[in-house]
């Protein structure tokens, strides 16, 4: 019988866990509690229950993790984003925090995650810290200041430099866009 405790790839930011929320009250499935990549069920899925489960976050660009090196890699994108929303964490080097919750060296962790994503956890932080930007500048309406500062950025240029160098786009071009868009709805 499946486990009670679901990881499910691609949650990256509240709206996620709503939507899972959603589709579980959906195919009434009872849980306790839906996290970031993380849903705790009341009861074990049936095969039934777990296939549909599979077919509607599927649609909605999520996956159920299945193997135990895809829930360790997952475990990681967690942590990395967990590390993102918790300012008080990012005293500490991100390898100590992932470390701390996640009860494997560093190293093999990193190759792990290498060798499965085919990017560095750094650079997939980075990835996520960019996302984190863009989700400020178009939703929240802040600064680069701001976001500068509760993204742990050592200033608003360093930002912009990383931002372009990602995306190719200057922040403030990326917001334009973005309100653009808000406006044409």
């Amino acid at each position: 019988m499946p486990a009670k405790h679901l990881l499910i790839k691609n949650m990256v930011c509240p709206r996620c866990i709503s939507s899972v929320q959603q589709t579980l009250h959906k195919l009434n499935i009872p849980y306790q509690s839906v996290r970031l990549g993380e849903v705790l069920l009341k009861d074990p899925l049936t095969k039934e229950q777990l296939s549909e489960l599979q077919k509607n976050i599927v649609q909605q660009g999520f996956d159920l993790v299945e193997t135990r090196v895809g829930a360790v890699v997952e475990k990681v994108k967690n942590r990395i984003l967990e590390y993102l929303d918790t300012p008080n964490e990012r005293k500490k080097k991100l390898s100590a925090f992932i470390t701390e919750k996640i009860p494997y060296e560093y190293s093999y962790l990193s190759d792990l995650f290498s060798s499965i994503e085919g990017i560095t956890i750094e650079k997939h932080f980075i990835n996520q810290r960019i996302e984190k930007v863009k989700e400020s500048l178009v939703y929240r309406q802040q600064s680069l200041s701001e976001i500068a500062f509760q993204l742990g950025y050592s200033s608003s240029q360093h930002l912009s430099a990383q931002f372009k160098k990602i995306t190719g786009l200057s922040p403030s071009h990326f917001k334009d866009i973005g309100e653009q868009r808000q406006k044409g709805r």
